[in-house]
C-alpha cells in the first residue's frame, strides 16, 4: 500500500475528513461480542478517525498506516483526547505477515479497513490476518459514503464537472464504494474462508460548508498532485464558481460495512 498522502494532504485529511456515526461502532460492539479483554487492528487507519472511537470500548487499538505524517497526527489526536491505549504503527498491508510476529496468534478480536481496502491487496490481507483473529472475531471493510464528486446531486455533478476539467479527465474512481467494490470484497473474503459475510449500514445526513468540501477534495488529491498555495486558492474560487449559488451542500451519507467471522470452533481460516 503506497499511496502518497503526505504533508499538507494528511492534515487535511485530518481536520477535514467525515468520521463515523456512534451507530457504526455500536453494530461492530454487537456483531463480534467485543469487549474490554479485546484487541482491534486498524489496516490503513489514516488519523484515526476508525481507530480512535474503538479506544474506549475494548483494551487495545492498533492502527497501521503506510505514512509517517499521517500517525503523526493520529498520534496527536490520540494524545488531545486523552487515549493511552492505541499504538501506532509504520507499515503497509504487505508487512502483516511480519507484523503479525508481534500480534500473536489469536491476539486480535476484529480488523477493521475504512475507505483504504482499494490500496491494498485484500485477497492476500484477509488470508494473512486470519490467524490472528480470536473465535467470533472477523474483518469489518467499511465504506464511509460516496466521495464527494460521484454523489447524486446538482453540487456533486458540478463539482465532478470542474474537477475533470481541472485534472483533464474523467473522474471514475469510487475508492472501493460502489456496490461492485463491495461485491468484490465479499467474494474475496468467502474464499479466504470467512463465515456469515454480510452488509450492514448506518444512514444519515449532514451539511457541508464550502470549506469542508474543499478540504474533503484536497484530503483525496496525492501529495505530490495537491496544488501550491497560490493555485489551490485559484482552484478553490474556480470550484466555488462552478457550484450552483445559494444550494446547501447536503451530503445523505451511507456507511456499509461488510463483515465476515472466523470459522466457529477453531478461530482460525485455513
Amino acid at each position: 500500500m503506497t499511496v502518497g498522502f503526505s504533508g499538507e494532504v494528511a492534515e487535511y485529511y485530518a481536520k477535514f475528513r467525515r468520521g463515523y456515526p456512534p451507530q457504526v461502532f455500536d453494530a461492530l460492539h454487537e456483531t463480534f461480542g467485543l469487549s474490554r479483554a479485546d484487541a482491534v487492528l486498524d489496516m490503513g487507519c489514516g488519523t484515526g478517525q476508525l481507530t480512535l472511537p474503538f479506544a474506549s470500548r475494548v483494551r487495545a487499538v492498533v492502527g497501521v498506516d503506510p505514512e509517517p505524517d499521517m500517525l503523526r497526527l493520529a498520534r496527536h489526536t490520540a494524545e488531545a483526547q486523552g487515549v493511552h491505549n492505541a499504538i501506532w504503527m509504520l507499515g503497509a498491508d504487505t508487512e502483516l505477515p511480519a507484523l503479525g510476529g508481534l500480534l500473536g496468534e489469536r491476539s486480535l478480536a476484529l480488523m477493521v479497513v475504512g475507505q483504504a481496502l482499494h490500496w491494498m491487496r485484500h485477497e492476500e490481507l484477509f488470508r494473512a490476518v486470519a490467524p490472528h483473529l480470536r473465535t467470533g472475531g472477523g474483518i469489518a471493510v467499511i465504506s464511509n459514503g460516496t466521495p464527494l464528486w460521484l454523489q447524486d446531486s446538482s453540487w456533486s455533478r458540478a463539482l465532478r464537472g470542474c474537477l475533470e476539467d481541472w485534472i483533464g479527465a474523467p473522474l471514475t474512481a469510487t475508492c472501493g464504494t460502489s456496490s461492485r467494490d463491495r461485491l468484490r470484497y465479499a467474494e474475496a473474503l468467502r474464499a479466504a474462508g470467512f463465515d456469515g459475510v454480510r452488509e450492514m449500514a448506518v444512514e444519515y445526513r449532514d451539511e457541508l460548508s464550502f470549506d469542508q468540501l474543499f478540504g474533503g477534495v484536497c484530503s483525496a488529491i496525492p501529495a505530490d498532485r495537491l496544488p501550491g498555495p497560490e493555485e489551490r486558492d485559484a482552484l478553490a474560487e474556480r470550484i466555488r464558481q462552478a457550484l450552483p449559488a445559494g444550494e446547501p451542500f447536503t451530503e445523505e451519507v451511507r456507511v456499509t460495512m461488510l463483515v465476515g467471522h472466523v470459522r466457529a470452533g477453531d478461530g482460525v481460516v485455513s
